[in-house]
């Protein structure tokens, strides 16, 4: 088949990755990467104002980013396997940092979801190679790698919890435009000690890109985001509809077919056999479509049902978000205490108890918000505990020179899930205003039961 070839060979360096500075560094790559998911759903009915967006535009907005994010996640992690994590880390903080530039003056919603694309592409690049910075940085030291990641889950939490607050107060003040431009001294910030603080990771020879895998990938991933989305507005039964998701299926069952026989796979389908792996990127993608979905359906009700401010919508995320960083850090405790799967299987089951509860009470204007606030907490208990001991789980038994890839594997199924998420339930909600109390409810329970079975799933994959 046609590849890229790499005929560049670099020895590890000597010096582990510094952890202290490894942490911090991949922590502000992984800030910037969660940071745009929360605040751009925070300033949606903004941005509809300004431009007079459709539903599915606001959902393209936000599934742009994901679906450019999730297409190229396996092509970054192994170019960082084979040209440097740190080299390709780098790449991404400039790329993202531009396309925020770009973001934040974009004239018109076509140029926004161009931008967007490009910041997915530079998360894209972030992401697998900030884990495999800390793999590196860890050696096999397990305690040690659990801890980092629960650390760095939390950063991220943090910029979950963040988010919605900070964008909501800018967009009060300032307008939707200013919470894409705060990435801009995160991302120079993040350059500079990434070149000055932290060490190459190892990397291996005979480097050969899946150009067929990519291409594969990429078509059946737009096809099923895409799909999904136009499925709210046309309807489930519509005949593009069933066809694209025919072509979704051909052209993934194709995609398999490919990195099964190829010898140099963007996706090593022998990582599925490792104990432990495939459990984990299931777990993944179920905690992100159930998550992320939700964040964009209670966005669209807090601002549009409840009538809340876009800084009102934002402390109304709070139960949701505040302690999702406390959960981290705790579930990475009980990893290395416990294991891997307790905390996993645990925080679902919590999580999908969450769901339950809010199933109970339509997500319209008179619904108590000390009930929605109850359901929320709990789902972020639940999640945040899973998170960090479903990452560990998936490198456990990885070998540090594929630690690019593994995690490209598991935060491409994580990002599938979210735009998934995303498109799946706002599609329950499309329609108008009116459409979102029982759509709503129609999102907590599919979420319970993903949510159910992913506990199982964790239980049983142990």
């Amino acid at each position: 088949m046609i590849g890229l070839v790499s005929t560049a060979v670099r020895q590890p360096a000597q010096d582990g990755g510094r952890p202290g500075w490894t942490l911090i560094v991949t922590s502000i790559g992984f800030v910037v990467v969660q940071l745009d998911i929360t605040v751009a759903n925070v300033a949606l009915p903004e941005i509809a104002t300004e431009f007079g967006a459709s539903t599915s535009g606001l959902q393209w907005i936000i599934d742009a980013y994901s679906l450019a994010f999730a297409t190229l996640l396996l092509t970054a992690g192994v170019a960082g396997d084979r040209f440097g994590s740190r080299r390709i880390f780098l790449a991404g903080l400039v790329v993202f940092g531009v396309a925020s530039l770009a973001c934040g003056l974009a004239p018109s919603t076509s140029i926004l979801i161009a931008a967007r694309i490009a910041q997915g592409i530079g998360g894209a690049l972030i992401l697998p190679t900030s884990l495999a910075l800390i793999a590196h940085a860890c050696g096999n030291d397990e305690a040690a790698r659990i801890r980092m990641i629960s650390w760095w889950s939390a950063s991220g939490a943090l910029a979950v919890a963040a988010g919605p607050m900070i964008g909501g107060f800018i967009i009060s003040g300032l307008g939707w435009r200013p919470i894409f431009l705060i990435n801009l001294p995160l991302c120079a910030l993040g350059i500079w000690w990434t070149r000055t603080k932290i060490a190459e990771s190892a990397t291996y020879v005979d480097g050969r890109f899946d150009v067929a895998g990519l291409i594969t990938a990429a078509l059946a991933l737009f096809m099923l985001t895409g799909t999904v989305i136009e499925a709210g507005a046309r309807g489930w039964a519509d005949p593009w509809v069933l066809a694209g998701f025919a072509a979704a299926a051909v052209v993934g069952i194709a995609f398999f077919k490919i990195e099964a026989i190829t010898a140099k796979p963007m996706l090593p389908l022998g990582l599925f056999r490792l104990p432990g792996f495939s459990t984990a990127a299931f777990v993944g993608t179920v905690i992100s479509l159930t998550f992320f979905g939700l964040v964009f359906v209670l966005s669209l009700y807090f601002q549009q049902v409840r009538g809340y401010s876009p800084a009102m919508a934002g402390l109304a995320f709070l139960p949701l978000t505040a302690v999702i960083m406390l959960a981290n850090i705790v579930g990475g405790q009980l990893g290395a205490r416990v294991g891997f799967w307790p905390p996993m299987a645990g925080g679902m089951l919590i999580a999908a108890a969450g769901n339950g509860l809010l199933s109970f009470h339509r997500l319209d204007s008179a619904a108590p918000f000390l009930t929605i606030a109850l359901g929320l907490f709990l789902i972020s208990i639940g999640t945040g505990v899973a998170a960090p001991a479903m990452m560990s789980a998936a490198l456990a038994k990885v070998e540090r020179t594929r630690s690019g890839t593994a995690s490209a594997v598991l935060t491409t199924a994580r990002q599938v899930g979210g735009a998934v998420g995303i498109a799946l339930f706002g599609a329950f909600v499309a329609g108008g205003t009116q459409n979102i109390p029982s759509g709503g409810t129609l999102v907590f329970i599919v979420s319970a039961v993903l949510l159910l079975l992913g506990a199982g799933g964790a239980w049983l994959g142990r």
